[in-house]
């Protein structure tokens, strides 16, 4: 299959301990032949993502290795080893490895395996200087876009146990209202899982 490359990266965040779900959110069953992980890999790939970065702490690697995961060329882990520093710094580890690629990068949380290519592109279009976030309903979703530059100032700070959303207030926001009430999911209990597992399958 041709895959038409878009001027935009991901990071994909899957390096929590996931102690309410008791297991790594990144291996739940998306699909009969795919995870979590797995889905949203292919959904990025698809879009046409130029760089498909995972983030895992020590265990989600081990995991990896020892199972029959296929991800596409342009696919690489990560692993954060000081998960006391928290999200900021695991998105400080992906931004590095692709701070060359000078692109404007997606975020996107591993809690949630629903990718909309078409919300990805109404994202992508409203991308400045800033970053852009979707709604459904006036309320806040996932992923957020950031641009090339609040990449950049993230690669050069030199803090790591920062919150996401306090360091973004420096910027500007374009809120984009989206026809996806799927941007609002967040998967972190086996109780979560259950609501959501018919319309996983």
């Amino acid at each position: 299959m041709s895959i038409t490359q878009m001027n935009c990266s991901v990071i994909i965040l899957a390096a929590g301990r996931s102690n309410r779900m008791g297991k790594a959110k990144f291996a739940l069953p998306f699909s009969v032949n795919k995870t979590f992980l797995e889905e949203i890999i292919h959904q990025y790939h698809t879009f046409g993502c130029k760089q498909i970065i995972i983030v895992l702490n020590e265990k989600g690697q081990d995991y990896i290795k020892n199972h029959r995961f296929i991800f596409p060329d342009n696919t690489l882990l990560i692993t954060n080893k000081y998960l006391e520093r928290g999200r900021f710094y695991s998105i400080k580890l992906g931004v590095q490895s692709i701070i060359s690629e000078n692109t404007p990068v997606f975020i996107h949380n591993i809690d949630n395996p629903f990718v909309n290519h078409k919300v990805l592109q109404k994202l992508l279009s409203n991308n400045d200087s800033g970053y852009a976030s979707p709604a459904y309903q006036d309320k806040g979703g996932h992923p957020i876009l950031i641009s090339k530059h609040i990449a950049q100032q993230i690669f050069l700070d030199k803090e790591n146990n920062i919150v996401l959303s306090e360091f973004l207030k420096k910027f500007k926001r374009k809120r984009i209202e989206v026809d996806d009430k799927n941007i609002l999911v967040n998967i972190n209990t086996p109780e979560d899982y259950q609501k959501w597992e018919s319309e996983l399958k």
